[in-house]
């Protein structure tokens, strides 16, 4: 078994969720769609919602949260959001969802088993948004992981939460082309390339080659939008920027589980062209 899984259950704006797995701990980043719709996703890749340690919430955007009303009522776990994004649920004081909540700051770090979870924020037009980075270290077991969606602009905040992982799963929203050119108003397209909005797939390619020279050595590229991007421009945005073969690239599917593995020091030199991609499938 790989000892360290990276998945997206599915990636965009109709819902997102992120399960990763170390020395068998595992955790989510974000519940969005619904809850069948996330266990559905969890069977699918071989496990099951009550192995889930805790939930780890990014902002509060309907398609990174819908799932955790239902979640809450049915299953025991604990579910980690900043201050501000929790004072969403203070309209609801019957919700279920406060018997499991955990409100922090935008800096903060929780051990969940042998897993330390820590935060950073990142640019959004949400009451607070935040990255995550997760680490495990054990006499057999390093690992680094970083998420980081839904961001107007690249801070330094990002680029330190962000360096030093081994895979990283980062937005790519959208082609700039595709975007003015596209059916969306004007003040929507406006606040889409703001510094509070998404990252588009030059900006995002750029990161993703600064963090490959630090060591990154496996991407995943996440929350495209359906309208304004296509996952073949996402993908070579990023195989342009980066110049080492050897570095992992895929692009999360919307609606399907697609699993990030992290190549070994065996595989570093394989051909990205013949690693399974679940939009060719």
């Amino acid at each position: 078994m790989n000892p360290c899984r990276i998945v997206t259950l599915y990636s965009g704006s109709g819902g997102n969720s992120v399960y990763i797995r170390m020395a068998d701990t595992a955790i989510l980043i974000d519940a969005g769609k619904s809850a069948r719709a996330l266990c559905n996703a969890l069977k699918a890749i071989g496990t099951d919602v009550s192995e889930i340690r805790a939930i780890f919430v990014t902002h509060d955007h309907h398609d990174h949260v819908s799932a955790l009303e239902i979640l809450s009522k049915k299953h025991e776990i604990p579910i980690h959001m900043t201050e501000q994004s929790a004072t969403l649920y203070d309209r609801y004081p019957d919700s279920p969802i406060h018997h499991r909540l955990v409100r922090h700051t935008p800096f903060f770090s929780v051990e969940v088993g042998p897993l330390r979870v820590t935060s950073f924020p990142t640019p959004h037009d949400s009451r607070m948004s935040v990255g995550y980075r997760i680490e495990c270290e054990g006499e057999a077991l390093f690992h680094r992981v970083g998420v980081a969606t839904d961001i107007g602009y690249v801070t330094e905040e990002i680029r330190q939460g962000l360096l030093g992982c081994e895979a990283v799963v980062l937005e790519s929203n959208h082609d700039v082309d595709m975007l003015m050119n596209g059916p969306y108003p004007y003040d929507l397209k406006q606040r889409i390339r703001s510094k509070r909005g998404h990252l588009s797939n030059h900006d995002s390619a750029m990161l993703s080659a600064e963090l490959a020279e630090k060591g990154t050595r496996a991407f995943l590229l996440a929350h495209l939008s359906e309208e304004n991007n296509e996952p073949s421009l996402a993908l070579e945005e990023t195989e342009r920027a980066i110049s080492d073969p050897g570095i992992r690239i895929l692009v999360a599917a919307p609606d399907a589980p697609t699993e990030l593995i992290v190549p070994t020091k065996e595989e570093i030199e394989r051909d990205r062209s013949e690693i399974y991609n679940p939009w060719n499938a």
